[in-house]
């Protein structure tokens, strides 16, 4: 607990004091910070906002300290949480109503349709065209193809399977 001797110290804005005050002191003031702060980011800007305010305008919060009312570390953990909660909501990012965004900054750049690829007929099955085009084209879930098909999901996924083999043996022959 400091002596009121040492808090006048502080008071009078003593260098030496103030540096054995932080020294003792900013374990206790960082971990209330922490307890406050969205990310680690934040818990060294929040914890000199702390110190700051505890000398701005000539002392006067520390100068409001009583210790017949609370000792210092609780008075402190006090005076660190709110000025951390009161920095938080300073920051807050803003969020603005999609409606009331000009149109303009959510216009996208037109995109350029893509080509299909034309493939032997006789690379696929039937079925197998018909499932890579219901999960591809229609973007389907293997079990609504199944049902749509009348076959066992597991039937779906191993025409998938071979098909996609299908096509990655003739494109790499393509390619090679």
């Amino acid at each position: 607990m400091a002596r009121k001797d040492e808090l006048d110290a502080l008071a009078r804005g003593e260098k030496g004091a103030w540096d054995a005050f932080v020294r003792r002191y900013a374990g206790l003031v960082v971990a209330a910070v922490r307890g406050v702060a969205r990310d680690n980011a934040d818990v060294e800007d929040l914890t000199q906002e702390v110190f700051v305010r505890l000398c701005r305008d000539d002392f006067r919060l520390l100068r409001s300290y009583d210790p017949a009312r609370a000792g210092l570390s609780t008075w402190l953990t006090i005076v660190a949480r709110s000025t951390a909660r009161d920095a938080m909501r300073r920051h807050r990012p803003v969020v603005v109503p999609i409606e009331a965004v000009p149109e303009s900054r959510l216009a996208v750049d037109p995109v350029e349709p893509v080509r299909k690829l034309k493939l032997p007929e006789a690379l696929l099955s039937p079925r197998q065209r018909e499932i890579l085009t219901m999960l591809y084209d229609r973007e389907m879930e293997v079990a609504e193809i199944a049902a749509a098909l009348g076959i066992d999901p597991q039937t779906v996924r191993s025409a998938h399977h071979k098909a996609m083999l299908k096509l990655r043996a003739h494109f790499k022959a393509e390619t090679d």
